[in-house]
């Protein structure tokens, strides 16, 4: 046994919608988003993987496709996620070496998903080499990742803001008491930034410049203590059909985003009324905690704050949280009750 473990190496998967996050040996190898490029005439090639074909997606010629294969938190597409975890695994060796190693993953999956898809998961990371699988549901790493102590009888209420899904859940004992999951996220900022352009200035944008548009100007609320700068965006007129720029101000991206935010203050008020009576009590001595990358939506804490009456934590640095309690749950796999086998 002692000859298979030093083979054997040990890596933690955060695998999002947008994002795909490895740590491995307690640092944070690879931070990729999540997308391949194939090549359509052999699926299995892959042209690039992460950034690269992120550079490449929505500017594709016939013989080259982008697949972003997560939807919603899930695998839609079986045989391009396992190519990208494949790749991904690749770039923490960038020389190949001697002896490849097995490798132990640990990965996070939505805890609303299905055994359908639990299956999904599973299968791709052991086609994409590995000798044993461990999963573990998000809000559970995400509250490691935040330095919460899971196992005490105290409630903890994890909201994260991913990119397919929001999963607002009720963490007690080591386990999720409630949870609600809503499929309200990133994408569908994206989506309602790109309308809100298309609706006001009659401007199409791709879905890079809406996310651009998202990181440097989304906001969640009107009057933001310190606001940033108008920014110019690019796009293609579609009275006239000609490329042109406009100005955009972040007003007018938190008036597009703000159905989309109401929907996950709806499913916050709902998630808190299944919650049990003591652990309300709890939580409302505690807060509320946020991670994920939508948490970095300007203002968002403070919005949902004043609708709840509750303080509301952002978790610092939230888009790794999930990756971080995931490599501590690996750590000691044996003793977390929650890790799935």
């Amino acid at each position: 046994m002692g000859l298979f473990n030093f083979f054997t190496q040990e890596i933690a998967i955060d695998l999002g919608t947008a994002n795909t996050l490895i740590i491995h040996n307690d640092e944070v190898v690879v931070n990729e988003p999540s997308i391949v490029a194939l090549d359509r005439n052999n699926p299995k090639t892959v042209l690039a993987v992460g950034k690269r074909a992120l550079m490449m997606h929505e500017k594709t010629h016939e013989s080259i496709r982008t697949v972003r294969p997560l939807k919603d938190g899930v695998i839609a597409d079986f045989n391009a996620a396992e190519l990208m975890i494949r790749e991904m695994i690749k770039m923490i060796y960038p020389k190949k070496p001697l002896f490849p190693p097995s490798w132990r993953m640990m990965i996070c999956i939505p805890s609303s998903i299905t055994e359908v898809e639990k299956r999904a998961v599973r299968d791709s990371a052991e086609q994409a080499g590995a000798k044993e699988v461990y999963l573990l549901h998000e809000p559970m790493a995400a509250a490691l990742g935040i330095g919460i102590d899971v196992e005490e009888p105290v409630g903890n209420m994890i909201i994260d803001i991913g990119g397919g899904t929001t999963g607002i859940t009720v963490i007690a004992l080591a386990g999720i008491v409630c949870d609600q999951s809503i499929r309200i996220a990133g994408d569908e900022f994206t989506a309602d930034i790109m309308e809100a352009l298309r609706r006001y200035h009659s401007l199409l944008i791709g879905e890079r410049t809406a996310e651009q548009i998202k990181i440097n100007i989304g906001a969640a609320m009107k009057d933001l203590d310190n606001p940033p700068d108008d920014i110019p965006v690019n796009g293609r007129d579609l009275v006239t059909g000609i490329p042109k720029q406009i100005m955009v101000s972040y007003q007018e991206i938190a008036e597009a985003l703000d159905k989309s935010i109401f929907k996950i203050e709806e499913a916050i008020l709902k998630a808190l009324e299944m919650t049990p009576p003591e652990l309300a009590a709890d939580i409302y001595r505690r807060g509320l905690y946020l991670t994920g990358g939508g948490a970095l939506l300007r203002g968002l804490d403070k919005r949902l704050s004043q609708k709840i009456k509750l303080p509301v934590h952002v978790a610092d640095d939230p888009l790794k949280s999930v990756v971080r309690g995931t490599g501590l749950a690996l750590k000691n796999y044996e003793h977390y009750p929650f890790v799935m086998r």
